[in-house]
């Protein structure tokens, strides 16, 4: 990236050869991605200006965006502050787990089930609360989370959304501050084994760790919630718990002998039995 003139084609081949040479499985989308933050057009348009010239100070920006996500394996949604969940856009930071694709499938048991009374434990970006306040208009909700870094960006995403008061938020370790009964808690708790922490990719390690070490065998924090949310559920009501890969037995399990009347688990769009939903 030298002061010749670059168009934007130039710049996605370059940084698209330079992501790949650093081991980057998604390189073309990650240079799209960045450059359109840049320059503040959606991915689309990139390819509808592909001759445009970009100018020094733009290609500095990009840069910079380059370096820190080829050198230090920054995750692309660190580096533009955003990401989108459910077809909606969420400000992100390193202080709170970036959306996947995978908790769209706790979304779904979730609207399924059309809880009137909802608390979310560990509500971090505020996609998930977010999401079932904009498709359940009659919900009332409550989240909660111990990070305050965490409870700030929800709170500034919900009102982004015009959702702010329609969530409650408080600092809550789990339940303990969460006022009120529900007819559904719902949570994606860390569920990583402690000693799988340092095995993960490069991107997800710089992810916080609080939300993503479940201690020994990853279900620390899973057992908590099965043992704390029947007390505070409505009858009927439902736990719906975000799982790592192979945890759905044990956690049947958990909640079978917490009470529930019926265990179920879900997939997510890779077939991993990503979702437990334990009704009381």
């Amino acid at each position: 990236m030298s002061a010749q003139v670059w168009t934007l084609m130039q710049l996605l081949r370059w940084t698209t050869d330079f992501f790949k040479q650093h081991g980057l499985l998604t390189a073309r989308l990650d240079a799209e991605v960045l450059l359109g933050h840049v320059l503040c057009m959606p991915r689309i348009d990139l390819y509808l200006a592909f001759d445009q010239p970009v100018s020094e100070d733009d290609r500095a920006r990009y840069r910079e965006l380059v370096r820190a996500r080829a050198k230090q394996r920054v995750p692309v949604a660190y580096l533009t502050g955003q990401r989108e969940f459910w077809s909606l856009p969420f400000s992100v930071a390193p202080d709170v787990l970036i959306p996947r694709p995978e908790t769209e499938s706790l979304v779904r048991a979730a609207l399924e089930i059309a809880p009137r009374r909802i608390a979310e434990v560990g509500v971090g970006s505020g996609c998930v609360s977010a999401v079932l306040a904009r498709e359940l208009p009659d919900a009332r909700l409550v989240a909660g989370d111990v990070s305050e870094s965490a409870l700030e960006l929800a709170r500034s995403n919900l009102e982004a959304l015009e959702l702010a008061e329609r969530v409650e938020l408080y600092r809550s370790d789990l339940l303990s501050e969460l006022p009120g009964e529900f007819d559904l808690v719902v949570a994606n708790p860390p569920y990583v084994p402690s000693a799988q922490i340092d095995t993960l990719e490069p991107e997800v390690r710089q992810e916080p760790r609080l939300a993503l070490d479940g201690g020994p065998d990853g279900l620390s924090v899973v057992r908590r919630l099965i043992e704390e949310a029947p007390p505070r559920l409505a009858r009927p009501g439902a736990l719906a718990l975000e799982l790592g890969e192979g945890q759905a037995e044990e956690a049947s399990r958990l909640a079978r002998e917490s009470g529930a009347e019926r265990v179920e688990t879900r997939p997510d769009l890779r077939g991993v039995e990503r979702v437990l939903v334990a009704h009381y």
